[in-house]
């Protein structure tokens, strides 16, 4: 036997012997009285913060969502938090925080995306956005929301639709992109580049949670669609709004330099819009600067309450 094994013995024995107390000799442990810390938090028990499933139609077609509620009985103002292309990051603890802050915060997934019904395009993305704020304003009551406080964030193809939504909902007074995806500039990087646009259309054919889309028909979109789809283009649909765009350093999908700074460049430009521009440290889901993204999206939305 192993000097190993005989220690891995002896201490295996040692083990028995001491959970080998006889019935009588058990100890039992004395109550311990609750705490200040030990003791449940307290919380409206009329009202309290919750998660609820939910679904609604956009355009004949079901789509899945959450809703996250506030604490209280309300009317709270609220956000649509939108998720990227294909949506591995949904932003979840940016909803978690919001609402701790008080606001009810809607995440669904599009049409065609992770078992909603329907097929997927960035036409019906756009589209879905109002949906979803059509859903917000009419169950007002019943998730207790201010219909005219509605917030859209967005993260990278989410921040598209974000500024894209705001800028045909007059509704909308507020919307952020999170290293938002400017796909009228990929169409035209697309024109000159037919390797970045083949590595598109090959990552595109790879998302098999998005229902109906192929790599060819989501470039042709993008293509039929490079002016109504350039970000930097809808500045003067955004007139009158508040604007909060994100950017990080390293990100190697929405490049800070490209997309970003040039596009708080335009939006800057319009004394109309009230634009807060911010890049970070970070890569394209900001994965060593969550708190500071989180910051900055929360004091920002302050304003919109």
């Amino acid at each position: 036997m192993t000097r190993t094994s005989i220690f891995v013995a002896l201490t295996g024995a040692a083990l028995l012997a001491a959970c080998a107390i006889a019935p009588d000799e058990t100890p039992v442990a004395a109550p311990v009285a609750p705490d200040a810390e030990t003791a449940a938090p307290a919380y409206d028990e009329a009202f309290p913060p919750s998660i609820e499933e939910l679904w609604f139609d956009s355009h004949g077609d079901r789509l899945n969502g959450l809703i996250y509620l506030a604490e209280g009985e309300g009317p709270h103002p609220a956000v649509v938090l939108l998720h990227g292309f294909p949506g591995n990051e949904k932003n979840l603890d940016l909803a978690q925080d919001m609402r701790a802050a008080g606001w009810n915060v809607l995440f669904f997934h599009y049409r065609g995306a992770w078992g909603s019904e329907g097929d997927y395009t960035l036409t019906h993305v756009i589209e879905d956005v109002a949906s979803a704020t059509d859903f917000l304003r009419a169950h007002a009551d019943q998730y207790r929301t201010n219909p005219d406080h509605i917030v859209l964030v967005g993260h990278s193809m989410g921040g598209f639709a974000s500024l894209q939504a705001a800028a045909r909902d007059p509704g909308i007074a507020c919307a952020a992109g999170i290293a938002p995806a400017d796909i009228g500039a990929s169409a035209k990087v697309f024109e000159t580049n037919p390797d970045a646009k083949a590595g598109f259309m090959a990552y595109s054919d790879s998302l098999q949670m998005l229902r109906g889309l192929t790599g060819e028909k989501i470039a042709a979109e993008i293509e039929a669609n490079k002016d109504a789809f350039s970000l930097q283009g809808l500045a003067p649909k955004l007139e009158g709004k508040r604007i909060l765009v994100i950017g990080g350093d390293k990100d190697t999908s929405v490049s800070a330099e490209n997309v970003i700074t040039p596009l708080i460049a335009a939006y800057e430009a319009d004394p109309a819009i009230d634009t807060t521009g911010v890049i970070l440290s970070g890569d394209h889901s900001f994965s060593w600067s969550r708190e500071e993204l989180i910051a900055e999206v929360m004091n920002w939305a302050e304003a919109c309450r």
